[in-house]
């Protein structure tokens, strides 16, 4: 691509362009670039490209102009996007995203500094669409996302989120789960079927929360049938109540609700990122993807991680020969996750709250 690198000696950059489409915990994900971007240079213009339905979830961030690209639209919607950037040039474009389409998709901005992943991380062909590379540094994606600052002279040191909520939000979710009384919630679902969990281990986790420790247990999800259905499975299995809230929440509303739990119990997908944002704890259940690379920033001491064995027993490789990133969705990979080990660290949870100057 034509450009050159961003010479941060010659002042800050004027304007920058994110690419990041999807998914909602990866958009999340970007939360802490974004501000460190707008209190270091907060002259600084910050244009976002954004899927359809990640800008529901962050839209009301102040400082950011979004522009929302539908990727059912095609090439019209690639052309669209060109036409409306025809006269504008961005100082650097942070291409944040390695798939084919988002690679595409950034033919149609404008940018002298184009900077994409390192060259260990690349994939799709994302190399071919950018004219700097970021440091091979970092395992955690927030770490590694944070490596696209230092190219522009900035860094990131002080992770913040900030994740925008509504008052409306807050005032539905304090009307669903009223009181002070500690949840236990459920994100059963993740997008990929094969990394949910099983509906009788999450049933016996929660029935142990119920009645160990007098925990409310709620359930929320979707809209779809399957989590509709593996909803119904976990009541079926569980002894004890249960606030069923599948399907009743909008994306918009989805903050305020986690914000509301004590602790949410889920496999790797956009809940875990958002509580995580939002400074709820997370119990997260990981086999088919790396808790060190994609589980909660925060929270990670408190997830069970399958990852490594998973890599052994489903493809006879040593995890660190997989590249970063790299899916095990395979059938049974999740059953690696015992009742036992999640209920271990409900326990190790309950204790860090009542240790010393828990919050």
């Amino acid at each position: 691509m034509h450009g050159g690198k961003f010479n941060a000696a010659h002042g800050t950059p004027r304007s920058v362009c994110l690419l990041r489409l999807s998914a909602l915990g990866d958009v999340t994900h970007m939360l802490p670039i974004v501000h460190a971007l707008r209190q270091q240079v907060p002259d600084t213009r910050i244009t976002w490209v954004i899927g359809r339905g990640e800008v529901r979830l962050l839209g009301t961030l102040p400082g950011v102009e979004f522009i929302v690209y539908d990727k059912r639209g095609g090439f019209a919607a690639w052309r669209a996007l060109r036409q409306s950037l025809a006269k504008r040039h961005f100082d650097a474009l942070l291409l944040m995203q390695m798939s084919l389409r988002a690679s595409v998709l950034s033919t149609a901005i404008k940018a002298r500094t184009r900077i994409g992943f390192d060259a260990a991380r690349s994939r799709e062909g994302h190399a071919l669409f950018c004219n700097q590379r970021i440091a091979a540094d970092g395992y955690h994606v927030i770490d590694v996302f944070g490596q696209f600052l230092p190219p522009l002279g900035l860094h990131l040191s002080d992770i913040q989120w900030n994740l925008p909520i509504s008052d409306s939000a807050c005032e539905w979710a304090q009307t669903q789960l009223p009181g002070p009384q500690a949840t236990l919630m459920i994100s059963p679902c993740s997008s990929h079927a094969l990394r949910n969990w099983l509906p009788q281990r999450y049933a016996e986790v929660a029935d142990y929360a119920a009645t160990q420790h007098g925990m409310r247990i709620a359930l929320i999800g979707g809209r779809s049938h399957a989590e509709r259905e593996m909803g119904d499975a976990i009541l079926a299995n569980m002894r004890q109540p249960a606030v069923d809230l599948i399907g009743k929440d909008s994306i918009e509303q989805l903050p305020a609700l986690l914000q509301r739990a004590s602790l949410l119990l889920s496999p790797d997908s956009g809940p875990v990122h958002i509580a995580n944002a939002v400074a709820t704890p997370v119990l997260g259940l990981y086999a088919c993807t790396d808790a060190e690379r994609s589980g909660p920033y925060h929270s990670l001491r408190y997830c069970v991680n399958h990852y490594a064995e998973a890599a052994r027993r489903f493809c006879n490789r040593d995890p660190h020969t997989l590249r970063w990133g790299q899916r095990l969705e395979k059938p049974g990979v999740m059953a690696l996750i015992q009742s036992s080990e999640v209920i271990e660290r409900l326990e190790q949870w309950i204790g860090d709250q009542a240790a010393p100057g828990a919050r």
